[in-house]
């Protein structure tokens, strides 16, 4: 039951050192040495000293969409900006799209895209470190600013099941995908990620247990959707306090629940969520190693298998 997640920081995907901005669709000499932009990025050169090619917005569009259909982002484009060109002689466009986050491409082959959601995350990181980090382009069209409304159309998407109250960006998982993870008002949140096209949703009791981390979601808020579980079953008068997934097994899924009075258990249940048997921590020693939250006396162990 491994998520294989790798939780890392994410570096920003172009090519973000020096490009020259266009003003009055020119480039002016700047004699400033150019700078590292973010973790893993290369290091350009010198900027490039000619003139850019006049273009009319209506131009600027027309190439931006073709490079967004180049780079199958999907990208219905609204508007673009050219930001400027890089010593290498490649122009960078921003862009807004129909649906979806927008876009910062370097005409690169294949282009060099990276969504406004992971630009933003990124420099929020790296200042979070260096308030003087030098973060390279950002997006900047207004369309493209509300990165919450674009991580709560992800959720809605992936099928998250509860009122969102905030979203972030993890990290990569090993199939190259970018992970985010939902926070939910009074419940568990989750991880969520696409991959070929699909998204895949881990709630936060399964991260924990595979020693990730959900930064949005409290203790009490996983307990209070166990609680949710225990609905009509054994153990529906427990106040919840604290709770972890133990594991599986073909028999279901195996849950410890802490209880605010009286004694924990160990509830298994379907993949639907519905409680299958309750175990008291006092007769649960031979099932995944008994009870942890909970310290019960101990009794006979009960016969035969979970």
């Amino acid at each position: 039951m491994k998520l294989r997640i790798a939780a890392v920081l994410l570096a920003l995907a172009f090519s973000a050192a020096s490009v020259a901005p266009v003003a009055a669709q020119a480039n002016r000499e700047d004699p400033r040495e150019n700078a590292t932009r973010g973790s893993g990025n290369a290091r350009m050169g010198a900027r490039n000293r000619d003139r850019a090619p006049q273009m009319t917005p209506e131009q600027i569009q027309a190439a931006a969409q073709e490079q967004a259909t180049l780079a199958n982002t999907g990208c219905q484009v609204t508007e673009a900006k050219l930001l400027g060109t890089t010593a290498e002689r490649t122009s960078v466009y921003e862009m807004a799209c129909a649906a979806g986050p927008g876009y910062i491409i370097e005409t690169k082959t294949p282009p060099n895209v990276t969504d406004c959601v992971v630009l933003a995350h990124s420099a929020a990181t790296l200042r979070a470190s260096n308030p003087a980090a030098d973060v390279g382009p950002q997006c900047t069209i207004a369309a493209n600013l509300d990165t919450q409304r674009f991580l709560r159309e992800y959720a809605q998407q992936a099928g998250v099941p509860c009122t969102v109250d905030d979203a972030s960006v993890i990290g990569k998982s090993n199939e190259g995908a970018i992970v985010y993870e939902i926070g939910c008002s009074g419940e568990q949140g989750y991880w969520i990620k696409k991959i070929d096209n699909a998204w895949q949703k881990t709630e936060c009791i399964q991260v924990l247990a595979e020693r990730g981390t959900c930064r949005l979601t409290t203790a009490g808020e996983i307990a209070a959707s166990v609680k949710k579980w225990l609905a009509g079953s054994d153990a529906a008068a427990c106040d919840v306090t604290e709770a972890r997934l133990m594991g599986q097994n073909a028999n279901g899924m195996f849950y410890e629940a802490k209880c605010a009075a009286g004694d924990g258990f160990i509830a298994r249940t379907n993949a639907e969520r519905v409680v299958q048997q309750v175990y008291p921590c006092a007769t649960a020693q031979q099932i995944g190693g008994g009870c942890t939250l909970t310290t019960a006396a101990a009794a006979a162990p009960a016969g035969g298998r979970p």
